[in-house]
């Protein structure tokens, strides 16, 4: 292992954590750092970006610009409103709703679709936006692991196990990991109701807004029934889904153009799209490269393989809450990729089926990313959103919320797991 990449990761880590404000310039300074330090070579530069993450959000950044601009967000949040009798609730139905998209779109997709609505809501009421978006944030981190289409850690462990979407419902007879992602999120309403006690406020319904063009909520919708569909083709290339959010977005545009017969609407939702977030991302993709190549990730395998012994539930444990620490601070894609191996080789050994330390490596890496506001696309992106209309997230009012929910899912899901599968 590289000390010298280890320690430029944690300081990188520390500066955006202590400099929210210059959080991509951090990022992308490390990211340079990497390169000229040789941890990632010039010539493979391109490829230590996930390109396909990056297009699904200027994609649908610009379709979700289109949404707003049609008062839609603000119809939805009417009607939210009509269901909840008080703010607290308001915060309830907005998690669980995102938990439910977001077990069968990308995390990031269903905070970019969801936070207008969010944003709308808070408008209406009065109240700071920061804390509801940041729980629709942690919910889709949260059930992003319950099916084989909602987040990218869950298509990695189907094709690496070869399983299909129906068996993350139940497999060799048992319940399989979905109903441990449900039984966290059901979990985690107490934790909601808990941060949100004080906000009793009766809700009031304004007058009602009307809807300009309804074309964007279909291209919202189309764009979610589009990434399922594309979750079912095998071999397909890797930026597919970045390419259906642009594409999508380029029809909006289009669209918008010939009613409208003006560019006005076109270049406000090219100016929607966070640029600096986009940035942020591009940034960390090059530095956990940079670990990775430097051999921090392979040393941390290492490590629990020496830890855990021959005791199944303390590899087990290490694992599920190793996996939760460690994926507070590096992306979960590239950690889970080079856990896999090393958890089928851990299972080897004991002569134990991988499947528990399969689950319990996606419940720790995919919930563990709640914790911090860097830990998680979905999180960068939502604070990315709520730097957008003057609100700065500091990492004590993200770690209030992330903390507690993380908590509780990951203990249920471990719990779970291990009783039903060991």
């Amino acid at each position: 292992m590289s000390v010298t990449a280890l320690v430029l990761f944690i300081l990188t880590y520390c500066l955006m954590i202590a400099l929210p404000k210059y959080r991509p310039w951090v990022a992308l300074s490390s990211a340079v750092l990497y390169v000229v330090l040789g941890f990632v070579p010039l010539s493979e530069l391109a490829g230590a970006v996930d390109w396909n993450v990056l297009m699904m959000l200027a994609g649908t950044m610009g379709t979700v610009s289109l949404f707003i601009e049609s008062k839609m967000p603000n119809r939805m949040a009417e009607v939210l409103l009509t269901k909840t009798p008080n703010v607290m609730w308001v915060a309830v139905a907005m998690s669980l709703f995102a938990g439910v998209v977001s077990a069968f779109v990308d995390n990031v997709a269903t905070v970019l679709m969801l936070a207008p609505v969010g944003l709308a809501i808070a408008a209406k009421l009065g109240v700071s936006p920061v804390p509801l978006l940041i729980s629709i944030a942690v919910s889709s981190n949260l059930q992003g692991a319950a099916t084989l289409v909602g987040d990218t850690t869950s298509i990695m462990l189907g094709g690496y196990a070869d399983m299909d979407f129906l068996d993350f419902f139940f497999m060799d007879g048992k319940f399989s990991i979905f109903w441990a992602v449900e039984l966290g999120a059901l979990m985690t309403v107490p934790i909601i109701l808990w941060l949100f006690r004080d906000q009793r406020e009766p809700v009031t319904i304004p007058d009602k807004t009307e809807v300009t063009n309804y074309f964007p909520t279909w291209l919202l919708v189309g764009t979610v029934v589009l990434l399922i569909c594309a979750s079912f083709i095998p071999g397909k290339p890797a930026i597919t889904n970045g390419i259906i959010c642009c594409s999508v977005f380029l029809v909006g545009a289009i669209h918008s153009r010939l009613r409208e017969k003006s560019w006005h609407n076109v270049k406000a939702a090219f100016l929607e799209i966070d640029y600096q977030t986009l940035l942020l991302l591009a940034g960390l993709f090059i530095v956990i490269e940079g670990i990775n190549r430097g051999g921090v990730i392979d040393a941390i395998a290492d490590l629990f393989v020496r830890l855990g012994g021959s005791n199944l539930f303390v590899m087990y444990t290490i694992i599920v809450w190793g996996s939760v620490l460690i994926s507070a601070f590096v992306d979960n894609i590239p950690y889970v990729a080079t856990m896999l191996p090393v958890v089928t080789g851990i299972a080897a050994t004991m002569g134990c089926s991988p499947i528990l330390l399969y689950f319990g490596l996606l419940t720790g890496a995919t919930l563990g990313g709640n914790i911090t506001p860097i830990g998680a696309s979905a999180n960068i992106t939502a604070i990315g959103i709520l730097r957008r209309q003057d609100y700065e997230v500091s990492t004590k009012d993200f770690m209030r919320i992330g903390v507690p929910f993380t908590l509780a899912a990951v203990l249920t899901g471990y719990l779970f797991c291990w009783f039903v599968w060991h």
